[in-house]
């Protein structure tokens, strides 16, 4: 087999929807295993800028795309996001795409009470996108969600939602000090969601086992970055799931034997949305030339990421936690136009060197990075189509960058477009 993960090493917005739908074109099935609406991939085919939230990346290559129980999903965004990509002729029914019966329902009240919670904390908000991700992983946790099987069930949606939204009312008027939900517009509203959705919804890891038995190849797309991870990222600058790629198993339902290759999403350089220690960030003209150049604003939310050079302790961080067999480089042609650049390949905390990634956020806060300089160049590299094309000072930028993490560059990104790409070595073209 050729099963193959996608997830991000930094801190997401690596370019992970371009090598999904580049890499696409090779699988038979993309899955989608976490997050929500919080996450955006972008993808530019034939010139036109196309954005998903929640329908995997593969579906502009007419693929089967699958939604995992690991998600947690708003009905409302999934069906307007269908609509959008129908609209542009991409077929977005039951046979291409399908939601796992045991993913999550975002309601209103989770989007209520996540923007209520930033509002109260004031400067001290964590920099959520306020669209009910984190309280509707907690209802997740705390066996009080409601899933896709219930949704579609109205008898049994009824009886779930009516269980929990006094609870929520009493949390969001008397705590938060919002309006509350109304029980009979929810119902409604979402009762008809669910007739449009329920010939999509099905039993996602059967359906993937059976797949995999006839020899079909599957991908599997991770949304945001390894350190936005809820257990191994920058706690609680993070999002609320598992992003790392262990949980491809978790939520999409197969066993650790059924992935084969773990691809690591790296920008050239690093980038972050929010707060949060980021201490490669360059805040010089520098920094400013990356941003304006990359384009960096957040596809989900618009904000402006912060920019700075490509952090080695955080990709071998990524490399350890994911298992990570191989390299996608993105944006490397964003570097173009330097005279040098920076990778910084270790932290110097209190005078001493260090390599690895505190938990600590005030220690690592207080870690100043220790540089490589190595040659830029100024060729336009948005044309070039193999590696030995490229300047000799980018090739050489990327061999460093595989001696410093001991995992081969197997996708190289110069532009936005989808043949802006050169492919060392494609996993699925192994087996």
């Amino acid at each position: 087999m050729a099963n193959t993960v996608i997830v991000g090493t930094q801190w997401g917005d690596e370019g992970k929807g371009k090598i999904v739908d580049l890499l696409a074109e090779y699988a038979d099935i993309v899955i989608r295993f976490q997050g929500g609406n919080n996450a955006g991939h972008t993808m530019v085919v034939q010139g036109e800028q196309i954005i998903s939230h929640l329908v995997p990346s593969g579906i502009l290559q007419r693929k089967c795309c699958l939604i995992g129980n690991g998600l947690v999903v708003d009905p409302d965004v999934l069906l307007n996001e269908m609509d959008y990509l129908s609209g542009k002729g991409v077929d977005c029914g039951p046979e291409k795409l399908l939601i796992s019966e045991r993913a999550q329902v975002i309601m209103p009240y989770h989007k209520q009470i996540d923007l209520g919670r930033e509002g109260k904390k004031g400067k001290d908000k964590i920099g959520t996108t306020g669209r009910g991700i984190g309280p509707a992983y907690e209802d997740k946790a705390t066996r009080r969600g409601i899933r896709f099987a219930d949704l579609i069930d109205p008898d049994e949606f009824r009886v779930k939602l009516s269980s929990i939204i006094e609870e929520k009312n009493f949390y969001l008027e008397k705590f938060l000090n919002c309006p509350p939900a109304d029980f009979e517009t929810i119902y409604g509203q979402y009762c008809a969601f669910a007739q449009r959705l329920a010939p999509h919804v099905t039993n996602i890891s059967v359906y993937l086992e059976k797949a995999m038995q006839k020899g079909n190849k599957v991908l599997f797309e991770g949304a945001q970055g390894t350190h936005l991870d809820i257990d191994h990222g920058t706690y609680p600058f993070v999002t609320s799931s598992n992003t790392v790629a262990g949980n491809a198993c978790c939520g999409a339902g197969v066993g650790p034997g059924s992935l084969n290759y773990i691809i690591g999403i790296v920008k050239a350089y690093t980038t972050r949305v929010g707060a949060g220690p980021f201490p490669s960030e360059s805040s010089d003209d520098t920094g400013n030339y990356i941003q304006e150049k990359g384009a960096e604003f957040g596809a989900t939310t618009g904000r402006r990421r912060r920019c700075g050079w490509l952090d080695i302790v955080l990709l071998k961080n990524a490399v350890r936690l994911n298992g990570l067999t191989g390299l996608a480089v993105t944006k490397l042609d964003v570097l173009g136009g330097l005279d040098e650049l920076k990778i910084c390949s270790a932290y110097r905390f209190k005078g001493q060197l260090i390599n690895s990634f505190a938990a600590n956020l005030k220690h690592l806060a207080d870690c100043e990075p220790v540089y490589e300089i190595l040659p830029g160049w100024h060729e336009d590299i948005s044309t070039v189509r193999s590696f030995n094309q490229l300047p000799e000072n980018a090739q050489k930028y990327l061999r460093r960058v595989e001696d410093l993490v001991q995992v081969p560059v197997q996708i190289v990104s110069v532009g936005p477009g989808r043949e802006q790409t050169i492919v060392l070595d494609n996993p699925f073209e192994k087996d």
